[in-house]
């Protein structure tokens, strides 16, 4: 299988591109969004990939990050969602927006994607609340916070289901709390929990 391509950009179309490895010419479908920050044709450039193989074709998808890769997994452990379907959701938005949209039940967002409905992202909303492990964009480590003074931890109600929701999400506690912590200086003690979400999500985007 193949899990990760380093090559020349040979061809960009409308939604693949041809890398050339080594005179190979690999043919990815790709997301809009990947496929815009590609460099130009004959410039090096490197993608993440997903391999398909079926009974009549092997077809390779390709990322710009980890993160959107997993996400194009998960999508497709969706009802109904197809590989089509997760390249466009994919390509209306990144991987921190889709994790704060799914977070705060926010199908709006969720349904600007091409071909997804109100019905089809409150089902990604649904099934994928449960299942999102602590990637994508917006995610840190604590190595990217080691220099940073601990947080005093938060205090209960909208606060500290707050910070439970970013726990849920895959974050540490002390990045939770941290986050949580800095966006209560920002909105004020009487901020609501999906203010705090969202404000927690975009602390740890930075």
């Amino acid at each position: 299988m193949i899990g990760k391509l380093k090559g020349v950009v040979d061809e960009l179309n409308e939604d693949h591109a041809i890398i050339d490895v080594h005179g190979v010419g690999y043919l990815v479908h790709c997301s809009g969004r990947t496929l815009s920050a590609l460099p130009r044709a004959g410039e090096a450039a490197a993608l993440f990939i997903e391999t398909h193989v079926r009974e009549d074709a092997i077809r390779l998808f390709g990322f710009a990050s980890a993160a959107e890769r997993d996400w194009f997994r998960l999508l497709q452990g969706v009802q109904g969602i197809g590989t089509k379907t997760a390249l466009a959701v994919l390509s209306t938005l990144t991987a921190s927006e889709l994790t704060q949209a799914i977070a705060l039940g926010d199908k709006t967002t969720v349904a600007r994607a091409p071909g997804v409905g109100p019905r089809v992202a409150t089902r990604i909303i649904t099934e994928l609340k449960d299942k999102m492990p602590g990637f994508g964009a917006g995610s840190v480590s604590l190595a990217d916070i080691g220099g940073a003074p601990a947080a005093a931890p938060v205090a209960g109600g909208a606060a500290a289901d707050a910070m439970s929701a970013l726990v849920n999400l895959g974050y540490g506690a002390p990045q939770a709390n941290a986050a949580i912590a800095a966006a209560l200086r920002s909105a004020g003690e009487d901020a609501k929990t999906e203010t705090l979400i969202r404000l927690g999500l975009k602390e740890l985007a930075k």
